[in-house]
């Protein structure tokens, strides 16, 4: 073949024309590399290899002709000690194919049950592993757009629902079989359908980038459902693909979200990699160079601030260009909406302290093409300082989990502190006021995949986590929940013991529901809350892909997925939950139990436990934090109570029977 110098940019496999003959240009960053192979693969998987001999600002690059879309290919590289491999120095070792960190489509999951077949994917074994490694694969993306356009909801009037792919259809009977669980699914009219009943208008979808199982879990048997051990971040999952085609399916979904007014926002994993500890098997990054890509102390340890092993270096020049041209490759040729980071407190360690004026901070701003997406931030990791809620930049929002902690505690361990719910529900201004930033700053969230269902939040006093193989140990302790008198499922209780616990968790969870979703801030929803979907008390469900964490449609509590659509539209009524501002005393009144306005004695009175909530002299919201009779006087005006549970109203009063969120209009 008569290859050609090519172009180190744009990075990865690339179609491209040269003197009227079509080929693909391929380039690869590596400071550490003396010398770079390119190999292709036929569907035989017989090799063949090219040296690459262009170099520019340490990027190789060459163009090939005639290199079939479809065409597998990896790479080999050697450090400057050929065949020998150096902890030391670098980690370069050209018998162990290496996964282009640009790769649009992989193919291949390694196999690493057993010890020996880790091995094959150490930097310090000699034998070739090209039979065993994933592929990188050439492909060329083309769709057919047509006049999709991005929804671009404003902050205000968003609300997010956080799902996974594969576990919100798979038990989907009124789908075809065969597109339960897939991106197809999700794309499906009937899926369309209900996500427009419920009144959401994004969806958070749970990572699906082309992600590997840890090696602890395949020797369980189990696999990482949540999907946060990203292999390859520009390439498609295609575990959740009805077809072959898992790229142009997933487009094809994304379309069909924007066309039905849907916002797609990923879940992304940008602070470590599937390649974990430093001497573990290596796939990509770490064999291509490692000191770019990791973090390292001062003896060449891998820091470990995530939890998993590694955690990349967003310092280095070239890993920030990755991740800019990762956003821009899923805005711009995948459509997509929005991002959420996770540990997105690496994202700000350049030194590695972490910096709310950090580099990659200003180039995500500084991108032209990032400027309408969205950004939410998962504010903490497990290293020094890693927890940064309000410290980040003004474009982005932040998972709000004070919010989570602080109504949870309001609700289910009935505290009395009405003014730091008040807070909470105002938009959390004493963590977010300031710097120019608004409400919408504040993701607001009661639950999430990490953690109870709502469901399983007013079920269990404790986690059940059995299942996940590491003795109960893992996932989190401080849940701030309240089983209501009896622990998980009451199904085999009878006569008025089961619906006494029963009508008590259901008004727990419509009291959390309606202040999530009346709150100012943005709330996020986790699909299945809605109908009540319960993981069995699992509180860190990430390795159960099964009926576990499926959500089970056959067993909908209708009462509660009525009201979730109830307040959703109230939430789009409401100016003040629309107009992405802090309240103030010209739209919001806090009021007694009485009817009078709160004074400081009445703030700080445990024992109160109720609150009214007047906005823009038109609405009111209710909140009775006792288990027992509470008798609200209302403001002067004639008021019709929209949603919520209570005994009965009349002559300026309304009374609620037990614990409640109840919402008034005023004719």
């Amino acid at each position: 073949m008569e290859t050609q110098k090519g172009a180190p940019y744009p990075l990865g496999a690339t179609p491209k024309k040269i003197k009227n003959q079509w080929g693909v240009n391929f380039a690869l960053f590596s400071a550490q590399a003396r010398a770079v192979e390119l190999c292709l693969f036929d569907r035989f998987d017989h090799e063949l290899r090219f040296s690459v001999l262009e170099k520019t600002n340490d990027i190789f690059h060459i163009w090939i002709p005639g290199v079939p879309m479809g065409t597998k290919y990896g790479y080999r590289i050697y450090g400057q000690h050929e065949y020998v491999v150096n902890f030391d120095r670098t980690l370069s070792n050209p018998n162990k194919l290496m996964l282009d960190p640009y790769a649009k489509a992989v193919v291949g999951k390694p196999d690493l049950t057993t010890a020996e077949k880790r091995s094959w994917f150490v930097l310090n074994d000699t034998r070739d592993n090209a039979r065993f490694a994933p592929k990188s694969v050439v492909i060329d993306g083309a769709f057919k757009w047509g006049r999709d356009r991005f929804p671009r909801t404003p902050w205000a009037k968003t609300v997010i629902y956080e799902l996974h792919v594969k576990g919100f259809t798979q038990l989907q009977k009124n789908l075809p079989k065969h597109i339960r669980g897939t991106y197809a699914g999700l794309s499906h009219p009937s899926t369309l359908a209900y996500l427009k009943s419920l009144g959401v208008t994004a969806v958070e979808l749970l990572p699906v980038n082309y992600m590997l199982d840890e090696p602890h879990l395949q020797e369980k048997g189990l696999v990482n459902y949540w999907g946060y051990n990203p292999l390859a971040m520009f390439a498609v999952e295609p575990r959740y693909a009805a077809t072959n085609d898992p790229l142009n399916e997933f487009k094809t979904m994304v379309k069909a979200m924007h066309k039905a007014g849907i916002e797609v926002i990923l879940d992304v994993v940008f602070n470590h990699s599937a390649e974990s500890e430093k001497f573990y098997p290596a796939f990509s990054q770490r064999g291509i160079d490692d000191n770019n890509y990791y973090w390292h102390d001062a003896q060449g340890n891998y820091l470990n601030w995530t939890g998993c092993g590694n955690m990349l270096n967003l310092s280095s020049p070239h890993t920030r260009r990755w991740v800019i041209d990762c956003l821009k490759y899923w805005v711009e040729e995948c459509h997509i909406d929005g991002f959420r980071f996770d540990l997105a407190s690496v994202l700000g360690r350049d030194s590695p302290e972490f910096n709310p004026k950090a580099a990659l901070f200003a180039e995500i701003s500084d991108e032209p093409s990032l400027h309408q997406t969205k950004f939410i931030a998962e504010p903490w990791d497990i290293g020094p300082a890693g927890y940064q809620l309000g410290n980040f930049p003004s474009f982005f929002a932040e998972w709000n989990d004070r919010y989570r902690d602080d109504v949870t505690k309001f609700w289910l361990w009935k505290n009395g502190d009405v003014g730091t719910m008040a807070s909470r529900a105002a938009g959390s201004s004493d963590i977010f006021k300031r710097d120019g930033r608004l409400p919408h700053s504040s993701v607001n969230f009661i639950t999430a995949h990490d953690g109870f269902t709502l469901r399983d939040l007013v079920s269990y006093n404790y986690k059940h986590n059995e299942a996940n193989g590491e003795n109960n140990r893992d996932g989190r302790n401080n849940n701030f929940s309240y089983n209501h008198g009896y622990e998980g499922d009451v199904n085999h209780l009878f006569g008025s013991e089961r619906k006494t616990i029963e009508n008590h968790r259901y008004l727990s969870s419509g009291a959390l529901l309606c202040s999530l979703l009346l709150s100012n801030g943005t709330p996020m929803l986790l699909a299945g809350d809605e109908i009540g979907h319960s993981q069995f008390g699992n509180n860190n469900a990430y390795c159960q892909d099964n009926e576990t964490t499926w959500i089970d449609w056959s067993k909908q509590d209708v009462r509660l997925l009525n009201l979730t659509r109830e307040v959703i539209a109230l939430r789009k009524q409401i100016q003040s939950l629309q107009n992405d501002a802090w309240w103030d005393g010209k739209n919001v009144q806090w009021l007694t139990d009485a009817g009078q306005p709160m004074t400081v004695m009445d703030w700080q009175n445990q024992g109160r436990k109720s609150l009214q909530i007047m906005l823009d002299e038109k609405w009111l919201f209710l909140l009775n934090e006792k288990s027992e009779l509470q008798v609200f006087r209302l403001p002067p005006g004639k008021w019709q109570v929209r949603t919520g549970n209570y005994l009965e109203k009349s002559q300026g009063k309304l009374v609620m029977s037990d614990l409640g969120f109840c919402v008034l209009s005023r004719h």
